[in-house]
């Protein structure tokens, strides 16, 4: 069952506060299932008594440690409401769908992306329909069990009957609620109840043309007629089994059918005693629900619960068998949804899922969704090598064909992951963390491709993973570290100041670069905190060079800035506040930015730039070179140093040098000291290229020729030698 966007009757204005949202989801999943709830309840109180379900649901979202145990909990809730219908499920998983993030989402005290409460909604979904299936058995059971006590006693009262009056079996017998039936040992029918007659379809004849042992139904299991061979022997004294039977008009009748052996007053086997209760109902009531708990309801394709049967089936341990599995995600989906609305989006994902279902017809393939725009596609077999590419390209061929939504064509791109491999060798949640990292090499190529799975990159991945995962706790744990590396002044060959290089000595992989960690830092969030932890150790340490070495001029310290700090509205503040606990002057502090976090950058980005410009504090331009910028651009920027990068000084390390690497510096140097900017270099590691960056009018360079970056107590001896 769809859920409407907004109930009828619904207010236009979203109500306030964490708690008017909980009652707004609450009212939102009251109508849509009171229709289908057996209560006597109004409308109002049924909704009340929804409520704490509710609240159920939105605390599981925001759980700390996702438990989807409360969600269980909330589908037993509903059956034990009367809520057993097969649409007060469906209509539930719809709202919860549809609803629980939205009016929920932001009500807890953990914050959740929207992917991970995406993820978190689907398991709460899986839950509750697990809940309320289970429930559902458990009720079946108990009145199953009542049935059965009934039946054990209408069994006693009719072998009393038999042997004391013939009118007080005929009472039992006749008004029975199941069917009961009484036959000789040959399997020759005796007798039958109304209720049986009206189970078979209400003709006494067709019940009574057929012996016992002529019920044969294709899926009997194999032990009901070995039960029924021993109880006419006289070995077994009755069984209990589900038995399915053909009615006259050619439907299946499924019963639960218990046998009883009926003996003479000698204790000899005389007669058999059949009980049926008619399940019919029930079974196909259980087949829907388990339906509806594997299929995802907008594509019909298997939903994720299927699909790691179906995957945990084919990577189980067989001789000769492999596996081939492709995962796909569309390309600039969010850019649809955005665009046209979620119900375009979801137009065109039933397309989608039409046409990869045309794609795996094959025996021993499948296609399910994971959620949202995420699919699947598994093949098995001895030769899954070549079919699985072969399987891939005709997804791709599939997608390529534009799709028609609103007299707009919509061209699909996808990106695939393949995975492909023995069975028995690993585990479904290893193969799907493999195809998701293939499938975001893809992406990241460019998509509208697949990529094969790899295991070095897939270890590389994960090695990225684990590293974002241990950098919170790494800066609580002091696992971070500074190193210096000296700005020579190119006129004397003076220490000029030094490069603060943040490093991260972590305790599997050792000593890290910044490459390794910085654009993660940067992904996270991280770099702020970090970013700050660096100023002030850099700080720190140039005040400590001030207040140690008096002999020489101050030092000065460059600090990086990444472009997640050039936007943090507190840097002008946080800046200041180090600058005034340290005590080291403004001018002694050089903030460095590359060239690209400020191309077109407007007038808001640069204005704390310019702030502490005006204080004082230099601004470097970092990399020069390496963006595309327009040099006019110099004039507005608050910078007051340009950094040529590395590769400017890689024509100079043979001789001669190339000369358009010269006359490019040149240029630049020329230019930068029209603007009195000054000019470092970068890369610098041989003398010829310190002697000809000199010629050329560089103001100062850093580089191997001069040191490596180190501790800080180096800088100090390389001020004492005068560098080199």
């Amino acid at each position: 069952m769809s859920i409407p966007s907004q109930p009828s009757g619904a207010p236009d204005a979203e109500p306030d506060g964490a708690e008017g949202r909980l009652r707004r989801f609450a009212t939102i999943w009251s109508r849509a299932i009171f229709p289908s709830t057996a209560t006597s309840l109004t409308r109002p109180e049924f909704e009340e008594h929804l409520l704490p379900l509710a609240r159920e649901l939105s605390d599981t979202l925001h759980g700390r440690v996702f438990d989807a145990a409360p969600a269980h909990r909330v589908g037993a809730g509903l059956v034990a409401a009367h809520c057993t219908d097969p649409d007060a499920l469906s209509s539930t998983l719809g709202v919860v769908d549809s609803y629980l993030v939205l009016y929920c989402g932001g009500n807890g005290p953990v914050e959740l992306s929207t992917e991970d409460s995406r993820a978190r909604c689907a398991r709460i979904q899986h839950a509750l329909a697990g809940g309320f299936t289970q429930a559902l058995r458990e009720r079946t059971l108990a009145e199953q069990e009542a049935i059965a006590r009934s039946a054990l006693t209408a069994r006693s009262h009719a072998e009393q009957a038999l042997h004391a009056t013939e009118a007080r079996f005929r009472a039992v017998f006749k008004d029975a609620a199941v069917g009961i039936g009484i036959a000789d040992l040959d399997g020759n029918i005796l007798e039958i109840n109304d209720t049986l007659t009206r189970m078979f379809g209400g003709l006494e004849n067709h019940v009574r043309s057929h012996k016992v042992n002529e019920w044969v139904h294709p899926e009997d299991s194999p032990h009901v007629w070995k039960y029924y061979e021993e109880l006419v022997r006289g070995e077994r004294e009755h069984y209990s089994v589900e038995k399915p039977y053909y009615r006259n008009d050619g439907t299946v009748l499924w019963t639960n059918l218990t046998v009883s052996l009926l003996r003479d007053p000698e204790g000899r086997p005389e007669y058999q005693l059949a009980l049926l209760e008619d399940t019919t109902e029930r079974r196909l009531l259980n087949l829907r629900l388990r339906y509806e708990a594997t299929h995802d309801a907008l594509t019909g394709l298997p939903n994720r619960t299927l699909f790691f049967e179906r995957l945990e089936k084919a990577l189980a341990p067989r001789e000769g068998m492999r596996f081939g599995l492709c995962y796909l995600d569309l390309d600039g989906f969010k850019a649809i949804n955005d665009s046209l609305g979620h119900a375009a989006g979801d137009r065109l994902l039933v397309e989608v899922a039409d046409r990869l279902q045309s794609c795996a017809t094959a025996p021993g393939e499948m296609v399910a969704r994971l959620g949202g725009d995420e699919f699947v596609a598994l093949t098995t077999g001895p030769r899954t090598e070549d079919e699985v590419h072969e399987l891939a390209g005709r997804i791709l061929l599939a997608l390529a064909t534009p799709v028609r939504l609103d007299g707009r064509e919509l061209t699909v791109r996808g990106s695939i992951g393949v995975v492909e491999g023995p069975s028995g060798e690993r585990t479904p949640a290893e193969v799907l963390r493999s195809a998701d990292i293939t499938m975001y090499r893809a992406k990241a190529a460019g998509g509208n491709r697949f990529a094969l799975a790899d295991a070095e990159a897939d270890a590389r991945a994960i090695t990225r993973h684990g590293l974002t995962t241990a950098l919170p706790t790494a800066l609580d744990r002091g696992e971070f570290f500074i190193e210096y590396q000296p700005l020579v002044h190119l006129g004397d060959g003076s220490v000029h100041g030094a490069e603060a290089l943040v490093r991260w000595c972590h305790p599997q992989h050792g000593v890290l670069g910044p490459d390794r960690f910085i654009p993660l830092a940067e992904h996270t969030g991280l770099i702020v905190p970090l970013g700050r932890w660096v100023l002030e150790e850099s700080v720190r340490q140039a005040n400590f060079w001030k207040e140690r070495h008096t002999d020489g001029g101050p030092l000065r310290i460059n600090v990086n800035l990444s472009p997640t700090q050039l936007h943090h509205p507190s840097l002008v503040a946080e800046t200041v506040d180090v600058l005034e606990r340290s005590g080291l002057e403004p001018g002694a502090l050089c903030l460095e930015v590359t060239e690209s976090a400020l191309i077109g950058a407007d007038d808001d980005l640069l204005k704390p730039l310019r702030q502490l410009a005006e204080m004082g504090v230099d601004i470097a331009l970092d990399d020069f070179g390496t963006g595309y910028s327009n040099l006019a651009n110099l004039r507005r920027l608050p910078v007051s140093v340009l950094k040529l990068d590395r590769s400017f000084t890689q024509g100079m390390q043979h001789h001669p040098a190339d000369p358009v690497d010269l006359k490019i510096v040149e240029g630049i140097v020329s230019l930068a000291h029209s603007l009195d900017l000054a000019v470092t270099v970068e890369g610098v590691e041989t003398g010829a290229q310190a002697e000809q960056l000199r010629q050329i009018g560089c103001d100062t360079a850093q580089g191997w020729y001069y040191a490596r970056p180190g501790a800080p107590d180096r800088i100090h001896s390389l001020l004492l030698a005068d560098a080199v």
